[in-house]
């Protein structure tokens, strides 16, 4: 295909004509054998003077239809008439597809290249490419979508990671999603709904469907998502539609200045916002909603600096969270670790920080391997919070370092030079769902080549250590209590001396007969919520600083 629009177009404009044509002929592959029982239905009900809409979306057995007698087979009958036939082909799909199309400017494509004599030629290199169901799954459409789009965003320079996330790194997510709710899961006929605020392709959606639907055919998972790049979420919606979502809940735009499902709340969550990304564009509606409502709105705890919006949407989903009277929910979101560390007591991202904490919201936070995203080979982090903690978890947090859990990729991709593999996954998983401290054993030879490890739970021992080598123990999951994550801030002050060093006095009104304090030695100190602030004061502040007070 790159053969054919080279010269013609950039390498950075070739995904504007093959990601349209792609989800084409994927739809045009999954209505072909429903194609006659839909015209047959079309000119009956049409003839009857009934709308046909909802008969044709049974004889389909899809979410969406198409009333044209022609497919992209067909269209290679008429090569003089291929523009005008092609057009009339997308005008008759159901509205909702028509919007991909729209969305993807499929109009301004088609016109380019029948003005480059080129119209014909692409067409019939899809019409002979079989994507149909039964040859490539929804899983595998959903990895040609990704694998497409990276190759395209790094031909224009683009990120490729703000379009999508590692397969591997959305598993663990939904395995630390629903592994303490088996037993609900299982249940026959289970409904419950899952939202990603930065939707990209829907890939996380797809493979929480996925997942759900091998632990249990019975159950049913309801989508819902937003995304503001208009190729992404053309091809999201199109996922969507073929696996029988309601495409109503896919929204277009940006979640922070408007959020497309602003009274909805979800029993699951995930996102994967982008890492350190400014959000300067929306500041004015975002900073109007958290002056004008408050905890009444989304941004209630804080704002965090302007040059880092993750923090936002991770507070947007908090305000989707079902309340816990109503069953709960519990989401997963990626971030970098500016969230976990920027910003002083009292700053926006600090107070967000002690919003969740101060809630009991956060039941754990894995570190990610390094070079595990497209983009960016930054480390990690992935946070899991929910409102509804089982009664070992309340008032705990869980870290659990995963960084050491990889391998490396035959091929990189981007910035992604490993990945984790299912036993990776499954150990982290297990860690979680069963709320473990454990140590990781790295076994290593005379040498200090790792030759073995193995993961310890509270109270195992470590492996015999080899002749010549040694048995190095690293800490892998720890619990701690909320309040040791926690500060506040004080003020230390001390006198103000003159030069013969004796104290100085405040020699009017209250401060008369008083130490006065010498700016040039303030100081501060951050003091665990668990602690005394008195006690702490006088163990910690008054041994090394003579006559301090708190301010």
């Amino acid at each position: 295909m790159a053969d054919l629009l080279r010269g013609d177009y950039k390498q950075a404009d070739y995904g504007k004509v093959i990601l349209p044509f792609t989800v084409l002929r994927r739809l045009d592959c999954v209505l072909e054998p429903t194609k006659d029982a839909v015209l047959a239905e079309h000119a009956a009900k049409t003839a009857q003077g009934m709308n046909p809409e909802p008969f044709l979306l049974r004889k389909a057995r899809q979410t969406f239809y198409n009333t044209s007698k022609l497919d992209m087979r067909k269209l290679m009958g008429d090569q003089d008439n291929i523009a005008q036939n092609l057009f009339a082909y997308i005008q008759a799909f159901s509205p909702d597809v028509r919007d991909v199309f729209e969305r993807f400017e499929f109009a301004v494509q088609v016109d380019r290249l029948a003005k480059t004599g080129l119209l014909y030629q692409v067409t019939e290199k899809f019409a002979h490419i079989d994507l149909h169901p039964s040859k490539v799954d929804n899983h595998q459409m959903g990895l040609i979508f990704e694998e497409l789009i990276r190759k395209f965003a790094e031909l224009s320079n683009e990120t490729a990671g703000e379009h999508f996330t590692p397969r591997e790194v959305i598993r663990l997510m939904v395995n630390l999603l629903f592994v303490e709710d088996d037993a609900i899961l299982s249940k026959p006929g289970v409904v419950r709904t899952i939202y990603d605020p930065t939707a990209g392709t829907g890939g996380m959606l797809s493979v929480a469907g996925e997942h759900l639907v091998e632990h249990n055919d019975k159950a049913s998972l309801v989508m819902y998502g937003q995304e503001l790049n208009p190729e992404s979420y053309a091809i999201c919606k199109a996922d969507m539609l073929i696996k029988g979502q309601d495409v109503a809940n896919i929204v277009f735009g940006n979640t922070l200045a408007d959020d497309g499902q602003p009274h909805e709340k979800f029993d699951y969550m995930l996102s994967n916002p982008p890492f350190g990304v400014e959000w300067k564009k929306v500041e004015k509606a975002v900073r109007t909603e958290h002056e004008s409502q408050g905890f009444n709105g989304r941004f209630g705890p804080g704002l965090p600096r302007v040059s880092d919006g993750s923090l936002l949407f991770l507070m947007h989903l908090l305000s989707k969270m079902r309340p816990a009277v109503d069953g709960g929910s519990r989401f997963g979101i990626v971030l970098n670790g500016s969230p976990l560390f920027t910003g002083a007591a009292g700053s926006g991202e600090s107070e967000i920080r002690r919003y969740v904490l101060e809630n009991d919201l956060v039941e754990a936070i894995v570190a990610l391997p390094t070079d595990m995203f497209y983009n960016t080979g930054i480390s990690t982090y992935v946070w899991v919070l929910s409102n509804r903690k089982p009664m070992h978890r309340k008032g705990k947090l869980q870290l659990i370092d995963a960084s050491s859990f990889w391998r490396k990729m035959r091929k990189t991709l981007g910035s992604k030079r490993k990945e984790m593999g299912d036993d990776d996954i499954a150990t982290v998983t297990r860690l979680f769902g069963g709320f473990h401290e454990a140590r990781l054993a790295s076994v290593l030879d005379a040498n200090g080549k790792e030759i073995a490890r193995q993961v310890l739970l509270e109270g195992e021992q470590p492996p015999a250590t080899p002749q010549g080598g040694k048995v190095r123990l690293a800490p892998l999951s720890l619990i701690f209590s909320n309040e040791e994550f926690g500060y506040r801030t004080i003020t230390i002050e001390r006198p103000l001396r003159d030069i013969r060093g004796q104290i100085v006095l405040g020699e009017r009104g209250k401060a008369k007969g008083k130490p006065q304090a010498d700016s040039a030695l303030r100081d501060t100190e951050n003091v665990p919520l668990g602690e005394d602030v008195e006690l702490y004061f006088r163990r910690e502040v008054m041994p090394h600083a003579e006559g301090a007070w708190i301010c």
